[in-house]
């Protein structure tokens, strides 16, 4: 029988509801030692270490391969390459990430406990696709710079091979593309303005946001999107409130350089805003128990509480003085949270009362 790897802490609350069932007479001692013969400490993670590995292996490989680039015949070699037409460089990257995926998929299926190798050569993939789909704009460009067309092309083409492959992973960058499609669109439009419609790029990615969080929910209970349901969600809460986020320091100015001639207090609305749209999640996040709704808004409610007091106290405010309210601010916090933790731990296993 394989038995469940639990923490400490799961395996004492498992441990103290056993024994309460046994000493009520709710299961016998028989059972008893079989539900606790059934689940065992866990040791080291090793599947995070398998991950963090591979991420580190990648990293080191794009280090090897800068490094190589110094190397002066590689440089030549690279020199002669510059001639090469795009459409060749666009067909031969194709072909490479057309083989990563073919590996990626197939590897997943024959070795699906390797996840993180797997997801390396798929990630591998995404890369070159991205190449091919760069190479090819360049083929056809007609230096008009509408270049914002190659990320909606690489939406479509993530999104069908997401689908294909089932892969969370190309469906992330399939959501990268569709935000960078936004963004160079809209910039495109305005002939690179500062602003779209009178928005800035931080409150028209509000906007952006508020139609993929919105598209969430309508699509929340159709099977056919279940499987990407929640990292959509999960990014379209990113763009929102990293979006926020900057509006609440930079307010609706398109300028560095008109933002730093205005006092950051006169962005105190914005700053409000963006915590009470942080509440309405939380709030929300707890009466429907949605826990990616309930942690995005506690998050970044402390996220912009504590960005304006950076803004509004550091330079008015003694640093001892300053990091000793930031400090009492951290402890109450945890002190808090200590103690709903305990009180949930209590109602959990009523024999501790």
């Amino acid at each position: 029988m394989n038995k469940l790897n639990l923490d400490k802490q799961e395996s004492d609350f498992l441990n103290k509801a056993v024994s309460h069932w046994e000493k009520e007479h709710l299961i016998n001692t028989e059972l008893a030692e079989t539900l606790r013969k059934s689940y065992e400490v866990k040791g080291f993670d090793w599947m995070r270490l398998a991950k963090y590995s591979f991420w580190i292996a990648l990293f080191c490989g794009a280090i090897a391969v800068g490094s190589l680039i110094i190397n002066d015949a590689l440089i030549n070699w690279l020199k002669s390459l510059y001639y090469t037409p795009d459409i060749v460089i666009s067909i031969a990257s194709a072909i490479i990430a057309a083989v990563c995926f073919y590996f990626g998929r197939r590897w997943e299926k024959k070795y699906p406990e390797k996840v993180f190798s797997n997801e390396a050569i798929i990630f591998t993939g995404v890369l070159f696709t991205a190449c091919c789909i760069a190479f090819l704009g360049k083929t056809f460009d007609n230096g008009s710079g509408h270049f914002s067309l190659l990320f909606l092309l690489s939406v479509f083409v993530y999104g069908v091979l997401a689908w294909r492959m089932d892969s969370k992973l190309i469906w992330l960058f399939a959501l990268v593309s569709l935000g960078s499609w936004f963004g160079t669109e809209t910039g495109y439009q305005t002939h690179w303005s500062y602003y779209f419609l009178g928005l800035n790029y931080p409150l028209r990615f509000v906007l952006f946001s508020i139609v993929l969080v919105g598209s969430c929910y309508i699509l929340k209970k159709q099977k056919w999107f279940d499987r990407f349901w929640e990292l959509t969600y999960v990014a379209g809460l990113l763009y929102l409130f990293m979006s926020l986020w900057l509006l609440s320091i930079f307010g609706n100015y398109g300028s560095i350089d008109t933002w730093l001639h205005i006092k950051q207090i006169s962005l105190f609305y914005w700053g409000i805003i963006s915590a009470v749209v942080a509440a309405l999640f939380l709030f929300y996040g707890l009466k429907s128990r949605d826990v990616i709704a309930r942690e995005f808004g506690i998050t970044f409610l402390l996220i912009f509480i504590y960005t304006k007091y950076f803004e509004y106290f550091w330079d008015h405010t003694n640093k001892t003085l300053f990091f000793a309210i930031l400090g009492l601010s951290f402890w109450l916090i945890g002190r808090k949270a200590e103690r709903i933790w305990n009180f949930r731990s209590r109602s959990n296993n009523p024999q501790s009362i």
